[in-house]
């Protein structure tokens, strides 16, 4: 790593640093496409350093560029100051995956980054840009990434359409946080994001996707229970109303059903008892509420008024979530001809235990 003992190094001069540096690429492109075509990933790394470091001769920069490596980010550093990600691709494009959102590895002090791209396909090219200038969106691999685009617009990086700088969000405590508010403002009915929530790690899905059919029965079971409580419309006369569950099974639970309507419909009406009152001709999906009641309760009140508030698509709070349920269950029954002669509200609020 390089360590300056400049405090405020010449942005000026680094810019013609970098300006010489990738016309000197380009000028070894032309001369030895062969040799450069095979400097890959992490092999064209010290290969960029090294260019650097003879051109920085007579500069403020000489003898002050280093080559970091590993998986720090970025690259290269000068005057423990000035940062350089390199990146490279084998298309004929200037797009490609980028760092972590969280920045995590960032080298100590660096705090003016910038992308030196090397397009490697025929005819090979370098460019140079300010990092935060090329971020045109954010992508997941195994975690939130940056999408790096060299030919990004000015006005057309995540930074202007999230409406926050990247230096105010790199310096968030959680700056996960706006980026997934951006994209779940984006989303369209029946689309959900599928990738993780850094505050609510717990809910990411496992790497391997399992069929319905072949899951343990009580685990079946705590999903329809914990489906039963986030998705209320599943208890009205949409036709998509099973489409939101659909999603979260594969998204969140990594779990594929074919056959989602059957699983709170199949059997038919039945008759249902609350001591000695009866009533009768209660739909399937409805007898499954019931009969699971005490557990849904329990699922209610172990979740926070945050994540209902999310899978609601409304606010509620800690005192007020029980019975706001029960309010968007009996508010979308009543849509279901079948159910015309109950009345779920009460049946619901009957069920609670004294």
């Amino acid at each position: 790593m390089i360590i300056s003992t400049n405090p405020d190094p010449n942005r000026s001069e680094f810019n013609l640093l970098l300006k010489s540096t990738v016309s000197e690429l380009n000028i070894h492109a032309k001369k030895s496409p062969k040799k450069i075509s095979t400097l890959l990933g992490r092999n064209l790394e010290p290969y960029v350093e090294k260019v650097m470091v003879d051109l920085a001769v007579g500069t403020r920069f000489e003898n002050s560029i280093e080559y970091i490596g590993g998986q720090k980010f970025p690259d290269i550093v000068a005057k423990k100051y000035y940062g350089i990600e390199v990146k490279t691709t084998k298309q004929g494009h200037w797009r490609t995956t980028g760092n972590s959102v969280l920045e995590s590895t960032r080298v100590d002090d660096v705090e003016r980054i910038f992308m030196l791209f090397a397009k490697l396909a025929s005819p090979i090219e370098f460019r140079c840009r300010p990092y935060e200038e090329v971020l045109s969106e954010v992508v997941v691999t195994h975690s939130p990434r940056y999408l790096i685009d060299m030919n990004l617009e000015q006005g057309k990086t995540i930074f202007d359409k999230i409406k926050i700088p990247y230096d105010t969000l790199r310096k968030k405590e959680n700056p996960i946080r706006p980026i997934v508010d951006y994209y779940k403002s984006k989303l369209k009915p029946g689309e959900e994001l599928w990738w993780i929530d850094p505050e609510n790690i717990s809910q990411s899905s496992s790497l391997v996707i399992r069929i319905w059919n072949y899951l343990p029965l009580k685990e079946k079971q705590d999903l329809k229970n914990r489906a039963m409580v986030y998705f209320p419309e599943l208890f009205g006369n949409s036709s998509d109303k099973f489409g939101r569950l659909a999603v979260w099974l594969v998204t969140r639970e990594a779990v594929v059903c074919p056959n989602v309507r059957d699983l709170f419909t199949a059997g038919g009406k039945n008759n249902f008892f609350i001591g000695e009152k009866v009533y009768k001709e209660v739909p399937r999906i409805f007898l499954n509420l019931f009969y699971s009641f005490s557990t849904i309760i329990e699922t209610i009140l172990q979740a926070s008024a945050f994540e209902l508030s999310e899978y609601w698509e409304t606010k509620t709070t800690d005192k007020k979530k029980l019975f706001d349920w029960i309010d968007l269950v009996a508010e979308h029954a009543k849509k279901i001809p079948d159910t015309k002669h109950l009345n779920i509200k009460r049946i619901l609020t009957e069920l609670i235990p004294k």
